[in-house]
């Protein structure tokens, strides 16, 4: 049984559409870790069997390029053109322990709530290597009737995507207005990835914003478009949205279960290569360690859950990495994969 779901979203071309063109073999996984609130990147061959670069040391510190002085949330997506767009959440939830400020927050935590932040950090590169930035101050924007930028609590999790309809780049991501409920709003961006060129508008909300809904993540499957997202109405739950065309309307589907009972988030759907299986990678912060789980499904109908990362029957593992946050996975080249692979291995002589 399928009812419509009250949530308006946009979207366009994305990683699952991309992986037809050319011959993408490899996988590439981003994520962060609190420890260090930098970028991390993991290679895999088969899909299965993962290894960290750098000896899942940071490849970008968050210290670099962050406003907060540290990133979460990173997302990865290869264009049209070929080049990769990666978007993080500009953030740092211990930046008063780790002495780049005085106070818990940014902001005011009363005024703002946990985890206020302003920005988002924008990054491109052609070879996953050399890249160009750009920090963006949502905090700066004009206010609008629906949501007041000069006052907003949090920029969370960004996804871009591809707009087919309109040929552009587009980001979507989690934002509040102060300690009110979040939403997801999306805004198109310059070709350098480096400006906004629209200003932001809704993507998606609780009925009545009677609850947070954030971390949304996109993939297009044939002709149909499957949303992921959590959903707080009860929890922090992963839900399932499906669409015929871009602009909706969106059914819900009741069928979707992860398996998981703790609270979880961060949903990212990717298609195993060479075969007609998805699956759905999320981050479970309730189990202690922190782990990812996965789901897996051909119809995105019926789910079938393969555990989590290293244990007991799982085939999903992990060479040299663990307590990884917020994932995200898009394709490589062998090729590619074996110069990202050389370049970290060169670091370390």
């Amino acid at each position: 049984m399928k009812k419509i779901l009250t949530i308006v979203f946009l979207f366009g071309l994305t990683f699952g559409a991309q992986a037809a063109k050319g011959n993408k073999s490899s996988y590439l996984m981003v994520y962060h870790k609190d420890q260090d609130h930098g970028l991390h990147m993991a290679l895999s061959r088969d899909g299965y069997t993962w290894t960290a670069l750098n000896d899942d040391k940071p490849v970008i510190s968050g210290d670099t390029i962050a406003v907060q002085h540290g990133i979460r949330d990173p997302h990865i997506f290869r264009g049209p053109d070929g080049a990769f767009y990666l978007s993080m959440t500009d953030l740092h939830i211990y930046a008063k322990r780790d002495g780049y400020r005085e106070t818990e927050w940014e902001r005011d935590g009363a005024k703002y709530g946990w985890g206020n932040n302003k920005g988002l950090v924008l990054m491109k590169s052609k070879d996953l290597i050399h890249w160009t930035r750009a920090n963006i101050d949502f905090s700066a924007l004009p206010d609008q009737e629906d949501m007041k930028w000069s006052e907003v609590g949090c920029v969370w999790a960004p996804e871009t995507v591809f707009d087919e309809e309109t040929g552009q780049l587009m980001i979507h991501f989690t934002i509040r207005e102060g300690k009110g409920m979040n939403r997801i709003y999306y805004a198109y961006v310059n070709n350098d990835y480096n400006a906004l060129t629209s200003q932001p508008k809704l993507l998606a909300e609780a009925p009545n914003q009677a609850y947070n809904i954030i971390d949304s993540d996109i993939i297009k499957v044939g002709d149909t478009y499957h949303l992921f997202y959590v959903s707080h109405e009860h929890g922090a739950t992963p839900k399932h949205a499906t669409a015929q065309k871009i602009t909706g309307p969106y059914a819900f589907d009741e069928l979707y279960q992860d398996g998981e009972r703790r609270g979880h988030e961060a949903p990212n759907c990717w298609k195993r290569q060479g075969t007609d299986t998805y699956v759905v990678m999320f981050d479970n912060y309730n189990i202690h360690p922190m782990n990812f789980g996965f789901v897996e499904t051909r119809d995105f109908f019926t789910y079938h859950s393969i555990g989590y990362f290293d244990t007991p029957g799982c085939p999903m593992k992990r060479t040299n990495f663990s307590e990884q946050k917020h994932g995200a996975v898009t394709y490589l080249s062998a090729k590619e994969a074996k110069r990202l692979e050389k370049y970290w291995k060169e670091q370390k002589q």
